[in-house]
């Protein structure tokens, strides 16, 4: 096959040479930004503060990561280890291969339509259920630490935590001289605590 007429070949040769040049490992941010510094043209050149993009280019990475690891496994040249926080070139295994193959995310990252039919929709609801999945008390907790109501002695409910949110709106608006960063965080926790107390 010609590399040149596939993109997520090329992306692969691209990662195969960057894992090369880390051999402790890499995380995937990192591998993403160099890339990017690398002027790779197969992954959006767009900030990944927006979840469409960023889905994108994670997708698009972890498919040309499995397609590595098959490619690599096939020719008994080494094995990667795939997750977010840790991708890492491993000497070649006998057995490694069949590791592989009963792999769900490795079957879900090689379905290209996972890519093409999920917009922006999918993708919230995506992110919504990892962060309960993932994070579940934690993230509640952080979100009531912001509020400044994770140690209330009153009950929580909805009725409170938007007065509280109102408040802090109020408080650090920009047009008031806040922060917007501190505002988008305040909205971002009002939008954990309506999943957890509506």
């Amino acid at each position: 096959m010609n590399d040149e007429l596939d993109p997520a070949a090329d992306l692969a040769e691209h990662l195969y040479q960057l894992l090369q040049d880390a051999p402790a490992g890499i995380g995937e941010y990192q591998l993403i930004q160099q890339l990017k510094d690398r002027h790779c043209t197969h992954i959006p050149h767009l900030p990944l503060t927006d979840n469409l993009v960023l889905f994108r280019t994670h997708f698009l990475v972890f498919n040309a990561l499995y397609r590595l690891r098959e490619r690599l496994c096939s020719e008994q040249l080494g094995f990667v280890q795939i997750s977010p926080l840790h991708i890492q070139l491993l000497p070649y295994q006998a057995g490694s291969a069949e590791l592989s193959e009963h792999d769900p995310l490795r079957d879900y990252y090689l379905d290209l339509s996972q890519l093409s039919d999920t917009d922006e929709q999918a993708v919230e609801k995506l992110l919504a259920s990892f962060w309960t999945r993932m994070q579940g008390g934690e993230e509640k907790r952080a979100a009531l630490e912001l509020f400044e109501l994770s140690e209330s002695q009153q009950p929580l409910n909805l009725g409170l935590i938007k007065y509280r949110y109102r408040q802090l709106v109020s408080q650090h608006h920009p047009d008031r001289g806040g922060s917007t960063a501190r505002l988008q965080s305040i909205n971002k926790a009002m939008e954990i605590l309506e999943r957890y107390y509506d």
